[in-house]
């Protein structure tokens, strides 16, 4: 059985390689090039994002009613969202210190550069920042509770689990009392392991 789901998740990582290959080609084809983490769009592509601008007073007209007044309602997340982004970095300095485990790099999740995109106007490029950096710091603070997770709690749950990270599907199963002894040490060293993406 073990190999079976081996050989299934080799296979799942051969086809995220592939996606990710044809995602590349895609993005190819809008012809811009990274420079240091900067966006470079070709001067016609420029040019045409900026003629497709639309103007603020009309986005904003054009915008159901509903939409505007919930726009507080959401851009009040923030406030939390950067506590959690706060309390993430200090749980991480002193917890994974102490653990030994690499810290998670924050800029490998954060990413906000849509705002540079010629074609949206001010509310959209803020709307822009604002979902970038919301899930940016709900990943960065998935992938610190996955590794902490790994190293303190390697189990699975009983009960199906939506979209769990990518580090779940080698936890030990549930019930799996003998493995969880045997094989606790192995999955910490492994955590203790992880290399920074380059």
């Amino acid at each position: 059985m073990d190999t079976e789901i081996d050989a299934l998740l080799a296979r799942l990582r051969e086809i995220e390689t592939e996606l990710e290959q044809k995602l590349a080609e895609q993005r190819d084809n809008l012809e811009y090039r990274l420079e240091k983490r900067r966006v470079i769009f070709n001067a016609g592509v420029a040019a045409q994002h900026r003629r497709l601008k639309t103007s603020l007073i009309r986005f904003i007209h054009q915008s159901p009613w509903l939409a505007l007044v919930t726009a507080p309602v959401v851009y009040s997340l923030v406030v939390p969202i950067a506590l959690l982004d706060a309390l993430v970095w200090v749980y991480q300095r002193i917890c994974f210190f102490v653990w030994n485990i690499p810290r998670v790099r924050r800029s490998d999740y954060v990413a906000l550069d849509r705002h540079n995109l010629a074609y949206l106007n001010g509310v959209q490029k803020l709307n822009c920042v604002y979902c970038g950096y919301a899930n940016g710091v709900i990943a960065y603070t998935r992938e610190v509770a996955s590794r902490s997770e790994q190293f303190w709690c390697p189990i699975k749950h009983a009960l199906r689990v939506r979209e769990p990270h990518r580090r779940y599907r080698n936890f030990l199963e549930f019930g799996d009392a003998e493995g969880f002894r045997d094989r606790l040490a192995a999955l910490q060293a492994e955590v203790r392991q992880i290399k920074p993406r380059r």
